[in-house]
């Protein structure tokens, strides 16, 4: 729940294809729709263990340990988020709050120009004993900012609008000036690192790799190993705040087929659910002291089309063909059924169901496949046998996904919609590990299919991910975008009344859908199994985790 939004490899995405159980002994299925819910065994912190291990689930190692290189995905804020300081948390209901362990106070002290004032808590060290100070803040800026491409980021999340960072009161103040305004200037440090790691591109982009040294959070990285797929997480000795509970947290990578059962034998206390038999196996396995929680959560899958110099999705006309063709209701029917109350698509990239601002505007890819051959035919991609040809080119698209089982199911859906239209779609399943550095960010896809983790700015979110400069792709990995696009963004970016910048989002997203640069597909139910005995953590919904409170009953 960061201002970045992220790309996952995966939601946890059940999928049962045909002839789909009935749901009565599952218990109620859950609404699908976001709100001030969520299912964490709620208990005083006082009352549980101090100490213990929570054992986590990761798809694959980190590609680095810097939250804010292209490289980073969702898993690694996951990993991160206790261990390093952070503007806003984010309460159940959705809603951004200061984080006091690290800011005493957030404030917009102008708007002519935009200024926004930052004090740390002064209690508050990075581990290795340097205070934090309003240095840290600046670096980052500087890094962020655009202004030195040689910093390889995933998104400048409104920093390429300030002017300048200054000293305040003291060295625990910074005094934010922007050149132009930003509406999410509350969020503008979803993650903040120490200066040594934004000083320099060398140090941004390979000086955490292999791990991060220096952090500041209730927990540190006591351990790294590679070689066993683990990164194990020890309390912080120079920790100010609340002590947590737990001693340690335990992440390791393992294919996602093994989650269940390694929870089932006590190896992990954690794992996300969501086929109907997963959900029945975890709700049978109470005399291995398992239960289920439910909260729907803020993952949404999606398919990314890309429309890059020379891919076969280049043409917008075969874009929006292909976009037609593809039947999302039949898929979150087949996949989520039994497991929320109205299984139904999701029609808009910015907000969720739920959230204020959400609006169907998913008209320009409704399904329609004989539209879609229309289009095709005039477009001169004539019916040679089971596939259509142009130029003597075939009209096949390669469907890049993590190599999980509901991903390719969900891929066989897409395949069968497809062929009717006399497009072939070869399913390519690929490891977690290399998926967004080896295929998606280089363009080596014809669609793919993944997950983006919703925000509580989705607002903030929108440049780095639907902007669109040749020289600068960031999280655009479907290199589809316009001038046009580009000026309304940028209008949003800027806007200070919510009101007017959710109506913006609306028209950007119906834009979006023009430009067919992806398709949503459905948000994650929010199924998550966990060990009985855990306590304030599980299914969050909205919520971020609070770690320090996590633990394990006497």
């Amino acid at each position: 729940m960061k201002l970045r939004t992220v790309a996952v490899p995966l939601v946890a995405l059940g999928l049962v294809l045909s002839g789909c159980s009935s749901s009565n002994d599952l218990g109620p299925a859950g609404s699908g729709e976001l709100g001030a819910t969520n299912d964490i065994n709620p208990m005083d912190p006082s009352l549980l263990k101090d100490g213990g291990n929570l054992r986590l689930a990761l798809t694959h190692y980190p590609e680095t340990f810097n939250p804010l290189h292209i490289d980073s995905d969702g898993e690694l804020t996951n990993i991160l988020s206790p261990v390093l300081p952070e503007s806003t948390s984010v309460d159940k209901a959705g809603e951004p709050f200061i984080d006091h362990d690290y800011f005493t106070d957030i404030k917009l002290t102008s708007t002519n120009p935009q200024q926004v004032t930052y004090t740390i808590n002064p209690k508050a060290v990075w581990s290795d004993g340097r205070p934090i100070t309003w240095e840290d803040l600046k670096s980052q800026a500087e890094a962020l900012s655009g202004k030195n491409k040689d910093f390889v980021v995933s998104a400048n999340s409104g920093f390429d609008r300030v002017e300048k960072v200054e000293r305040g009161v003291d060295d625990q103040q910074a005094i934010l000036t922007y050149n132009k305004n930003y509406g999410d200037w509350s969020g503008q440090y979803g993650t903040l690192l120490p200066k040594e790691y934004t000083a320099t591109p060398d140090a941004f982009n390979n000086g955490l790799r292999d791990g991060i040294a220096i952090t500041a959070g209730p927990f540190l990285i006591s351990s790294y190993d590679k070689g066993q797929n683990r990164v194990v997480l020890s309390r912080n000795p120079k920790w100010w705040g609340e002590k947590p509970r737990l001693d340690t947290i335990t992440f390791s990578s393992l294919d996602i087929s093994a989650w269940l059962q390694a929870l089932q034998n006590n190896e992990l206390d954690a794992i996300s659910v969501s086929s109907i038999d997963d959900i029945k196996t975890a709700q049978n396995s109470k005399d291995r002291g398992i239960v289920l929680r439910r909260a729907p959560r803020n993952y949404w899958a999606q398919v990314t089309f890309n429309g890059g110099k020379g891919s076969i999705l280049e043409d917008p006309v075969v874009r929006t063909a292909v976009a037609k063709a593809i039947d999302r209701q039949a898929i979150a029917t087949a996949i989520q059924t039994g497991i929320v109350e109205n299984p139904k698509p999701l029609n808009n990239h910015v907000f969720l169901h739920g959230q204020p601002g959400y609006q169907d505007n998913s008209a320009p890819v409704a399904f329609d496949p004989d539209a879609a051959a229309k289009l095709l035919d005039e477009a001169g991609w004539k019916l040679v046998g089971d596939v259509r040809e142009k130029d003597g080119r075939k009209l096949e698209i390669s469907d890049v996904m993590y190599q999980q089982d509901s991903w390719i199911q969900m891929a066989q859906i897409m395949q069968q919609n497809l062929q009717k239209i006399g497009v072939k779609l070869t399913i390519d399943p690929v490891p977690g590990q290399g998926l967004f550095t080896d295929h998606l960010q280089p363009g080596r896809f014809g669609i793919s299919q993944f997950s983006w983790s919703g925000s509580a700015y989705p607002i903030g979110s929108i440049e780095s991910i639907y902007s669109y400069s040749p020289d600068e792709i960031r999280q655009n990995m479907a290199r589809i975008g316009s001038p046009e696009l580009n000026a309304m963004i940028e209008e949003v970016t800027g806007e200070l009344d919510p009101a007017k910048a959710i109506d913006l989002a609306n028209e950007i997203d119906r834009k979006i859908f023009e430009e067919v640069h992806s398709i949503p597909l459905f948000q994650s139910a929010g199924n998550v199994a966990v060990r009985d005995n855990l306590a304030n953590y599980g299914a969050f919904g909205l919520a971020q985790p609070n770690y320090i409170k996590a633990g394990f009953i006497k």
